[in-house]
């Protein structure tokens, strides 16, 4: 799985964060969310795609293997 955000359509949420602490984070200083893990092992790929459809601005998106 690949995992890409666009920060131009990132407002900064943290949904994604809330629901996958271990794979995204949030930019100190606007508050974007940050790509800890670029490839995640399968374990998390539950939890990537449940932060991808709660996004409200759809800045992430994902390419399935």
């Amino acid at each position: 799985m690949d995992i890409a955000i666009d920060q131009d359509k990132c407002m900064g949420a943290g949904q994604c964060v809330l629901i996958a602490p271990e794979v995204f984070d949030q930019d100190e200083t606007d508050g974007r969310a940050l790509l800890l893990i670029e490839r995640p092992g399968g374990d998390h790929h539950e939890a990537i795609r449940e932060a991808h459809e709660s996004c409200p601005l759809g800045a992430i998106t994902l390419q399935e293997d």
